[in-house]
């Protein structure tokens, strides 16, 4: 029995196919024994970041999670999108202190949490090494500004797993990824709504 037969999912912002896909891949990098932490930028209230600590609990490896606790910032131009209305700045928002709980009501240890706009984070916010990251921020600039703090970091055969790549609602997602891909080199594989990036 997976883990996602024996535990909950505690919203509905990550839906079980795509929590096995982000399993799957985080599975690979742990069997390959890639060197580096593991990082969430765009927690909510856990929802993805449970799974994440219950595979690393017997390892090593660190969980950093990341988010404003504020909600979703201001869209810009490239956010726009006529079936994308329900996503507006201040809509998502938890408290850390939900994420707190979850964790506590799991048993599971707490992650590394930081509390802050992804366009504040700087290199000296993110491990020295990563070798698996989850990026869910919505938009075009958080999208832009996770992988800026997140890419120096990645260790050989890292992986990097973006939400919402094929959301009709959230385009910046895409565009971001779209320009990112102009300056650096990746190779990008995209399964239900995820892109799934290695180096």
């Amino acid at each position: 029995m997976d883990l996602l037969d024996r535990y909950p999912i505690v919203s509905d912002q990550v839906d079980r196919g795509e929590l096995r896909v982000i399993l799957r891949e985080l599975r690979r990098v742990l069997e390959k024994e890639v060197q580096g932490d593991v990082v969430e930028l765009g927690c909510y209230v856990g929802t993805t970041s449970l799974f994440l600590q219950r595979m690393l609990r017997n390892t090593s490896k660190q969980l950093h999670v990341y988010d404003s606790f504020a909600g979703l910032p201001p869209k810009v131009a490239t956010d726009v999108s006529p079936v994308g209305e329900q996503f507006k700045q201040g809509e998502l928002t938890a408290s850390k202190a939900q994420l707190i709980k979850y964790f506590k009501q799991a048993g599971l240890p707490l992650p590394v949490i930081h509390k802050a706009w992804f366009e504040q984070l700087t290199l000296a916010d993110t491990p020295d090494h990563i070798s698996f990251a989850f990026l869910d921020g919505d938009f075009y600039t958080s999208i832009l500004a996770s992988l800026a703090v997140v890419w120096p970091k990645l260790a050989p055969g890292a992986i990097v797993v973006i939400d919402d790549y094929q959301t009709e609602a959230l385009p910046g997602v895409r565009q971001a990824i779209k320009e990112w891909s102009n300056d650096h080199s990746f190779t990008l594989r995209n399964e239900a709504s995820l892109a799934i990036i290695t180096r």
